[in-house]
This record gives C-alpha cells, structure tokens and sequence, in this order.
C-alpha cells in the first residue's frame, strides 16, 4: 500500500514536477526516463541472483531505502546531467524491488496460493495506486513548486514507510525467505522459460496500449471528449480491482495457465477491433460506447493473461535458483513496456485500422504460442527445499 500509493503521486506529478517544479525540458525528460528505464531492464535481472545470495527480503529493504533517497533527492536536482542520475538510481531501485517482490512471493508461497496472494496484492496496488493519484490531484490543482515537492517529499516518505513492514517480516525456514538457494540451474540456459519470457513480453505491451496509446486514440482520432480517457483508466482500475482475485480460478496447472493466456490475447485482439471502430467518424455517444467496450474486453484480456502469465514463471522456474528466474521474468515484462510506446505510436495511432488489426495479431500470435509451449511442457518437480516452504495461513 505505501510503495504503490507513492507510485500513484509520481504517476500524476512527476511530469509537470520535472518540467516546471526543476526546470527539465520535456525532451531532456523523455530521453532521461528512456535512459533510466534500460538501466531498469538490467537492474530487474540483477536482482535476481541477489535474491538468491541474500535473500529477497534483505534486497526489498535496500532497494526501498535507495528509492525513497532518490525521489527525496528529486527534489534537489539540478540540470540534466544530475536528472538523469537520479532517475536511473529511482528507476533501477524500483526495478531491484519488483524482482525481489516476486521472489519473495515464490519463497513463501507454493502451489496456487502463490498466484491468489498476487492477484490480492495486484488489487491492493490498483487501489492504492488510485489513492496516491487522488492526493496528487491536490498538488496539480494548487500548481505551485511547493506543491509538487511536497507530493513528491510525500512519495519518498510513503517508499520509506515500507521499510517498517517488510523488517517486520519473519524469516522462513527450509531454505526460503532470507537464506541463500543453492545448486539451482541457471535460466538463461533454460530454453523454455526463455521462451514463456519472451511471448510474455510481448503481451505485457498492452498495459502502454492502454496508459499510451488509448488516451492518444481518443483525443486525436475519435469524437469522444477528451474527459472519457480518465473514465476509461477508471473502469480499468475498476474492473482489475474486482476480478483479478476472481480470475485465479481459471488457473490450476501449466496446461490451464497456457490456455488462460490464448484466452485473454483473443480478448486483446477484440478490444483492438472496438478501438479502431471508435474512430470511424460518428457521432460521441456511439463513440464511447465502441470506448467502453474496447476498455472491457482490454482489461479482461489483461486481467486473464497476466493470471496465466504468472502461474507459468512460477511453476516453470526452478524453486533452487527462485530468484533469478523471476529476474529473468520481470527483466523479460521491462524489455516489452520498453518497446512498447514506440510500437504502439507506430502500428495503432501511425496506421489506424491496419495497424489495431497488426497489434492485435501480434497479441493473439503471442498467446497461441504460449498456449502451444504449455500443452507440451509441464512443471518441473520441486526440489526437497521447495517443498517445505510455508503456505499461508486460511482464515
């Protein structure tokens, strides 16, 4: 709840904080967060074998303290060269925790109780996520420098508040939580997990469909008013919100993950259709209606093929070497939303229809490929390590 409610008020400020609070040119920005965001990729790998040498906890503690420093030190920032430094220091820490977060989730949770307790935490992040935009909301109507280095003071304290919980987490026993795996295989040789990570990737490309290509679709190409884009996010954060928990029933083996997966890209493929009719000329009203559908269809696809996404990286990784399968994971999701804004500006918005119907087919391509790997491979067996590791309490 802390870190997300932070995310939620960099989300929202960070932008106009950089451009007027610090004095960064908009260019000087995108290059800097473009820059920071490949650090990212690599700082998401890295925390892998560190997890597995140190344990995820021990990294999540000091990934959360470098990150609250850094957007305290956003705040002290002056001119590009010291920008960029310190977006690639709050990038590559929030990079370390994502990967030392589902690490911890594979150390402390098995079978499928280790997908339910992510879909409950996915929840709480778009809650929390949606709170921290709604304190923003304050400082942008304020305006003023005060303001936005308040906000963002305010996101470093609430990044640093995490540090309370997680030192209070109890370490695990049998080889999990903070003592070191050993005599895991490495996943880069891993073929088939290098395979799931990759189609992975490719899908994880919707989640910029929706926060980049959407808002730039409507205002730009349809005659819906622009104030329908933050409806759209909200029915998103909405229906993500309500059904991610629900939608773990879905998944119960490798076989059903990978259909899980076909299922929600065939979803992708039909909200690329309904954006794209959305901008045949019409009237506002038939409009919206194509808008509310493609936004329904697109948050379904997202909330099943993320399910499916994540049952498959952890029952493929091997349970020895936790954490650098699952920095190979969140590496593999950080290459494709790197891609993916240039992709969907050159395909979607550049191409119009042909180009929804490309994105869409590169979506469906992804999970039918998934599906394919998933029929034929099975997960590993867990290693006498992995078996005694704890599952969480039912209330």
């Amino acid at each position: 709840m802390a870190t997300s409610t932070a995310k939620g008020v960099m989300f929202s400020v960070s932008a106009l904080f950089f451009t007027t609070a610090v004095g960064i040119s908009p260019a000087t920005v995108g290059t800097g967060l473009t820059v920071a965001g490949a650090g990212g990729v690599v700082t998401a790998f890295a925390a892998g074998p560190l997890c597995d040498r140190f344990g995820p906890r021990r990294v999540l503690l000091v990934a959360a303290a470098a990150q609250g420093g850094a957007l305290a030190a956003y705040c002290l920032t002056r001119g590009a060269a010291m920008f960029v430094l310190v977006a690639c220091l709050a990038v590559g820490a929030e990079s370390v925790q994502r990967t030392a977060h589902v690490a911890l989730l594979a150390r402390a949770f098995t079978g499928p109780d280790r997908v339910g307790v992510r879909a409950w935490l996915r929840v709480v992040d778009n809650v929390s996520i949606a709170a921290g935009s709604g304190f923003a909301a304050v400082a942008l109507a304020v305006g003023s420098r005060s303001a936005y280095v308040t906000a963002v003071l305010a996101a470093a304290v609430l990044t640093l508040v995490a540090l309370v919980p997680l030192r209070a987490l109890p370490a695990l026993s049998g080889g999990g939580g903070d003592r070191p795996a050993r005599g895991g295989r490495s996943p880069l040789k891993d073929r088939r997990y290098l395979t799931a990570t990759a189609l992975h990737a490719v899908v994880s490309i919707q989640f910029l469909l929706l926060t980049v290509g959407m808002p730039l679709w409507v205002t730009g190409r349809t005659a819906a008013p622009d104030v329908t884009v933050a409806l759209l996010l909200l029915l998103n954060t909405g229906l993500v919100s309500v059904l991610q928990v629900w939608s773990t029933r879905l998944v119960g083996d490798v076989p059903s993950a990978g259909r899980a997966v076909f299922r929600g890209t065939v979803l992708l493929l039909a909200a690329c259709l309904c954006y794209a009719a959305a901008g045949y000329p019409s009237g506002a009203g038939f409009a919206v209606a194509l808008l509310v559908a493609a936004v329904v269809a697109h948050s379904l696809g997202e909330i099943v093929s993320e399910t499916g996404g994540w049952e498959l990286a952890f029952e493929w990784a091997d349970p020895a070497d936790s954490g650098a399968y699952q920095g190979v994971s969140q590496a593999g999701v950080g290459i494709g939303r790197a891609v993916a804004p240039v992709l969907v500006t050159s395909t979607a918005i550049g191409l119009g229809l042909p180009g929804w119907l490309l994105l869409g087919g590169v979506f469906l391509a992804a999970g039918a490929g998934t599906r394919a790997l998933s029929a034929r491979g099975q997960a590993p067996r867990p290693t006498p390590s992995a078996r005694r590791t704890v599952s969480p309490r039912r209330r």
